[in-house]
C-alpha cells in the first residue's frame, strides 16, 4: 500500500494573477511562504519514506518551510508543464487568438503535450513506488510507504489523472488550489484518489 502525497507550492505572483508558471523560476509570494508554512505541523505527524521535489525555487521553498528539506530529493520530472509560447500568459489571452483553445487536448505549441507530460508522470509514480517499497520492511506499517512530492498545479493532477489510469489529460477534471495536500493511494487492489485540494487546516 503506497500513498502519494502531492503538495502544490505554495502562491506565487503568477499564480494569483491567473498566468501560465512553466519554467520560469519564481519565488514565493508572502502569502505563499505562510501557506508553506502551514503545511509543516501537518506532516509532522507523518512518516514519509521518501520526498521528491521540482527542482523550481516555489517547489524547493515549500518543502522547506513544511519541514522535510532534509529528505528531499531533485526530481527533474516533476517540474510543470513546459508552456512554451504560451508561458507567462493566460488562457483568456491564449484563447483571443486560439479559441476553445485547452492545455489537456492541444497541449502548448513550442512546448509539450500531455502525451509527453504523462510519461513524465508515469516515471515519477515508478520513481516514487520503488522508493516506498525500499523502505517497507516486514515489520513496517502502511504510514512507512508514503512519499511526498512538491511541484505545481498542472503535472500534479496530470500525475494523478495518470495514477487514475486516465492518462494526463485526466487532470482537466482535478481542480487543485496553492498550499494544498492531495492523496493518491488505493482501495484494495483499485488506486484511488484518498483527499483532494484539501486546506491544510481541515486535515
Amino acid at each position: 500500500m503506497v500513498e502519494l502525497w502531492l503538495l502544490r507550492h505554495g502562491a506565487t505572483e503568477w499564480a494569483r494573477n491567473g498566468r501560465h508558471t512553466g519554467r520560469t523560476d519564481l519565488p514565493l509570494i508572502e502569502e505563499g511562504e505562510a501557506e508553506a508554512r502551514a503545511l509543516a505541523p501537518v506532516l509532522a505527524g507523518h512518516r514519509f519514506a521518501g520526498v521528491l521535489v521540482s527542482p523550481l525555487q516555489r517547489a524547493q521553498r515549500t518543502c522547506a518551510l513544511a519541514g522535510l528539506a532534509s529528505q528531499a530529493q531533485p526530481c527533474p520530472d516533476l517540474q510543470e508543464w513546459d508552456y512554451g509560447r504560451h508561458e507567462g500568459i493566460t488562457t483568456a489571452e491564449i484563447r483571443a487568438h486560439t479559441p476553445h483553445w485547452s492545455l489537456w487536448r492541444d497541449g502548448c505549441p513550442g512546448g509539450e503535450s500531455a502525451p509527453a507530460v504523462q510519461q513524465r508522470c508515469e516515471r515519477v509514480i515508478a520513481q516514487a513506488e520503488a522508493l516506498a517499497l525500499s523502505m517497507a520492511g516486514p515489520g513496517d506499517q502502511p504510514m512507512d510507504q508514503k512519499v511526498a512530492l512538491f511541484a505545481h498545479g498542472h503535472i500534479l493532477r496530470s500525475l494523478a489523472g495518470t495514477w487514475l489510469g486516465l492518462g494526463a489529460q485526466g487532470g482537466a477534471l482535478l481542480s487543485l488550489a496553492t498550499g494544498t495536500i492531495s492523496v493518491l493511494g488505493q482501495e484494495r487492489e483499485q488506486r484511488t484518489i484518498l483527499r483532494w485540494n484539501v486546506p491544510n487546516h481541515s486535515l
